[in-house]
């Protein structure tokens, strides 16, 4: 261990208290000593249990049944979410805007995004009031255990059009060991032929069979030949499942104007597209918050501004990162395009 690492230790042993996933990036986390005696287990124990502290506390938000809905299943689906003329509306806006974009590649897969800050959404109103809306940010808001949610985007998922290896979102995967939040309301119908979001049912529960799988994983994860799984978001076969108490994942082929909101802390993945390319464009949230904070936080929107400043800091210190480099960061600036799909 070098001068540098010494340094570093502590602050890397504090981050075991904080979202900090990646076993490979992390001594500390990544210990199959320390795993051995249990960290990681305990880690998956206390996060599930203050999310459901959290989303105890933000019941009220949501109806009974949806309540049931994310307890027996990990997620909420909800079909013709919007009234027709409002959807319309959002759709035809969506389809028209022309607005900042950044755009990821992963394998054969461009995801392409707009974030939704107040200054975008002030030229989209029909987005404004889906977001505005009570209903929708209830959902949201209890599912992430947090009063505000201020992470929402514009999404095209654009599948076959580059070539190289399969997108490896398309992998059966936890996103952490936390509980997490990611919403999607649709605005192209969605089937087999353009990857519809895919759940395992139940699989967000911390159940004894899967504890006994975080165990096992935790202890060899940071010498993965997987980088993802290495950096914390394990990938699971689809046979190992029944191992688990689990059955077979859940594909929503759904129409336009459906949500789903899940927890991706279970077992999830972006279904296989039979048309290549495909596009599927949609609305999409996220929030992931410290997992051992026991407080859904304060429902002042103006701390949106806050966390959404700090989030444009991140990609452009990514950007000054990668221009040093001379490489092009994860989430790169794209010119503008009419439209935000097909």
């Amino acid at each position: 261990m070098n001068a540098r690492q010494i340094l570093l230790l502590p602050f890397q042993a504090l981050a075991v208290a904080t979202g900090a996933k990646s076993f490979a990036g992390n001594p500390v986390i990544g210990s199959a000593f320390l795993n051995r005696l249990g960290l990681h287990v305990v880690r998956v124990v206390l996060a599930d249990r203050v999310m459901a502290f959290r989303r105890l506390l933000l019941a009220a938000l949501v109806a009974p049944e949806d309540r049931d809905a994310l307890r027996r299943d990990g997620f909420i689906l909800k079909t013709d979410f919007l009234p027709a003329e409002d959807f319309a509306a959002l759709e035809a806006e969506v389809r028209a805007m022309n607005e900042p974009a950044r755009e990821c590649h992963q394998g054969d897969t461009i995801t392409w995004r707009v974030l939704l800050d107040a200054e975008t959404l002030a030229r989209l109103p029909a987005t404004r009031r889906l977001i505005e809306d009570r209903r929708y940010r209830g959902l949201l808001s209890y599912v992430a255990g947090r009063f505000r949610v201020p992470g929402h985007w514009v999404q095209n998922i654009r599948a076959g059009l580059l070539p190289g290896r399969p997108d490896p979102q398309t992998n059966i995967h936890a996103d952490t060991f936390q509980p997490t939040m990611k919403a999607w309301l649709f605005l192209d119908d969605v089937d087999e032929s353009n990857g519809p979001f895919t759940y395992v049912p139940g699989s967000q529960r911390v159940t004894w069979q899967r504890l006994k799988y975080e165990y096992r994983r935790s202890i060899t994860e940071a010498k993965s030949t997987d980088s993802y799984s290495a950096r914390g978001s394990f990938r699971v076969a689809e046979a190992d499942l029944p191992a688990l108490g689990l059955p077979a994942p859940k594909a929503f082929s759904v129409r336009k104007n459906t949500l789903v909101v899940a927890d991706t802390v279970g077992l999830h993945r972006r279904g296989d597209s039979t048309l290549r390319p495909s596009s599927r464009l949609e609305i999409w949230s996220m929030c992931r918050t410290n997992p051992f904070n026991p407080l859904p936080g304060l429902p002042f929107r103006i701390l949106d501004r806050v966390d959404l400043a700090l989030y444009r800091a991140f990609l452009t210190l990514q950007d000054r990162k990668a221009a040093k480099r001379g490489t092009l960061p994860s989430w790169r600036l794209v010119p503008k395009r009419e439209g935000g799909g097909s």
